[in-house]
This record gives structure tokens, C-alpha cells and sequence, in this order.
């Protein structure tokens, strides 16, 4: 993209000024590793999942629609959910229209939100990749403005200022577990701790829906399976160009974990923290909890919760 917007440290802070008074700083929780009986460890597991829209999308949503011209046929956006979700919330804020393209995938909480904020609902396709096409079809028909979910810059600029609001908070984090799909979030926060001589970001992803897993081992983005509990929010079939060279260079692992684990994470993050986070939220938090990340003893972990779109609460009693 011409002039495209440098995606480092300096950019994601402007952004993040920019985007402020729209989203909300998301609140920290220490927590001792044992009360999900881990080894000696302290966690601070940042709730994004309390953000606007219900995930870290609205952070990306935002920096689009104010960092790019948006013509009077509005915008377009393709999504598992959780994006859609956001470009509805931020075009509704700012007064922009919206069309919203997602898979049959999508969840039901994640469908009623994009049409609570008012946005056009097209649900068809069996995948994100089907969603996407028939979105790009759209634009092109209408020349409304593509916001993607996580290969753009704007988008990364934006998702990476979870990573300034994490650091603010704890500066003296050894870790960040982020979990990943195409990649956006993980990207952007990368992006942020680039050249930190203390802070790795490792990168979570489902069994599978191993994309960043399967561009690294090939050099570059290629298809991966898009399967799996979380499908709807970390299956986009492959990672994004703009993505894979952040996290090519500044992440420093990148681990998978079964669909199981990633249950098991939801069910211990309700026990503990009596917070509900939906499968693609939780993912990076299930690798610490089934081990396929296990911190060094005195290791101090930030793990990103990053959304609760799910239907899986039951007020009834």
C-alpha cells in the first residue's frame, strides 16, 4: 500500500493517542500462577476481553476508519465475528456505514452483536477465506473502504497498542503469550516490544489452525487448516503478508495447543477469575495450563485474554 503507515514503536504510540478517547484502556490483573496450579510463576493477564465490541478488534477498527478517507459508501469488512463486531461498533460511533460479511462459522453472540450496532449482515460461506471474497466483491462493486481484519497496517497499528497499554502497566514482564490467527495482534504487539532486551512475545495457536506455524517453517504466509473450537476468530487459512515479517523477526516462539486445552482454559479462567472468555480468547492462556509453554522458574508472564463473544452463559438461575 503506497505511503502505508510505518508499523514500530513510534507509530503504534501515535495511533494509540489517536484511538483513545474511543476505546477503553483494559484493566490488569496480577495473579499468582499457583490458582491455576501451576509451578512458581506470576501472571499478569491483561482483559481485553472487556473491550468495546467484546475483543481487541475495536482497537484496529478504530485506527481505520480515522487514519483512512472513508468515501460516502462507508466501509466494508470481512470477519470470523469479533472484527465485524468492531468495524460495526466504531461505524455506528462515528457515524459510517457498515456492511459486515461473515461465515456460517460465525457465533451467535458474534452475529448479534454486528447487527445490534446496525451494520448489513451477509452471513454465507463455510470459512473467514469465503467471507473475505465476497466482501472484496462488494467493494469492488460499491468502492467502499476494505477494512481487513488483520493485514493492514492501520489494523496492526491499532491492535499494537495493547502491547503500550500492557508494558505501562507491567514493564517488567519476561513474556507476553498472544494468540493468533492471522495474525493482527500478535503482529502489532511484536511490533511494540521490537528490540525489548527483556520481553519476548510468544505467539499461541490452535493445533488446528496452525497458520503462523506453517508460514514460518515455509519462509512465508502459505495455507494451513482452518479448523477447530476457535475457527471463527484464529482460522483465516493463512497468515497476513504484512503480518508474517513481524512476527518472522520479533516473535521469539510460537507454540500450538489441542482444541481440549483450550476448553479447559475457558472452564479455569471462569473458576478462578469468574470471567467467561470465548475459545479463540482463552487460546493463549491454554498453553500455559496443558504446558506447551512452561515458564522458567521467577519468570514473569503477561498473558492477553482478548475477547468473550460466546454464548456460553446461562443466567437463568
Amino acid at each position: 500500500m503506497p505511503n502505508a503507515p510505518t508499523i514500530d514503536r513510534a507509530g503504534i504510540a501515535a495511533t494509540e493517542r489517536l484511538i483513545r478517547p474511543h476505546i477503553r484502556r483494559t484493566p490488569v490483573v496480577e495473579i499468582d500462577g499457583a490458582d491455576f496450579g501451576l509451578p512458581p510463576v506470576r501472571l499478569t493477564v491483561k482483559l481485553e476481553l472487556t473491550q468495546h465490541s467484546g475483543s481487541f478488534k475495536a482497537r484496529g477498527a478504530f485506527a481505520n476508519l480515522l487514519m483512512r478517507p472513508v468515501p460516502a459508501a462507508g466501509v466494508v469488512a470481512a470477519s470470523g465475528g469479533n472484527h465485524g463486531a468492531a468495524v460495526a461498533y466504531a461505524a455506528m460511533r462515528l457515524g459510517v456505514p457498515a456492511t459486515i460479511f461473515v461465515p456460517a462459522i460465525a457465533s451467535p453472540a458474534k452475529i448479534e452483536r454486528i447487527r445490534g450496532y446496525g451494520a448489513d449482515l451477509v452471513v454465507g460461506g463455510d470459512r473467514y477465506a469465503d467471507a473475505l471474497a465476497a466482501s472484496e466483491a462488494r467493494v469492488a462493486g460499491t468502492g467502499a473502504l476494505p477494512v481487513h481484519a488483520f493485514d493492514q497496517a492501520e489494523t496492526l497499528l491499532g491492535q499494537g497498542s495493547v502491547g503500550l497499554e500492557l508494558e505501562d502497566a507491567a514493564p517488567d514482564l519476561d513474556s507476553v503469550l498472544v494468540a493468533v490467527g492471522g495474525g493482527g495482534l500478535v503482529g502489532g504487539i511484536a511490533a511494540w516490544y521490537a528490540g525489548s532486551p527483556r520481553t519476548r512475545v510468544i505467539g499461541v495457536e490452535p493445533e488446528e489452525a496452525p497458520t503462523l506455524i506453517r508460514a514460518l517453517a515455509a519462509g512465508r504466509p502459505v495455507d494451513a487448516e482452518a479448523g477447530g473450537i476457535a475457527a471463527d476468530s484464529l482460522a483465516p487459512r493463512r497468515v497476513g503478508e504484512r503480518v508474517f515479517p513481524l512476527a518472522r523477526d520479533h516473535v521469539a516462539q510460537v507454540v500450538a495447543v489441542p482444541d481440549e486445552a483450550i476448553r479447559a482454559a475457558q472452564q479455569a479462567l471462569w473458576r478462578v477469575l469468574r470471567i467467561v472468555g470465548e475459545p479463540g480468547g482463552v487460546t493463549a492462556l491454554a498453553a500455559l495450563l496443558c504446558g506447551r509453554y512452561r515458564p522458567c522458574p521467577g519468570e514473569r508472564v503477561g498473558v492477553v485474554i482478548s475477547g468473550a463473544n460466546t454464548v456460553a452463559v446461562d443466567f437463568s438461575r
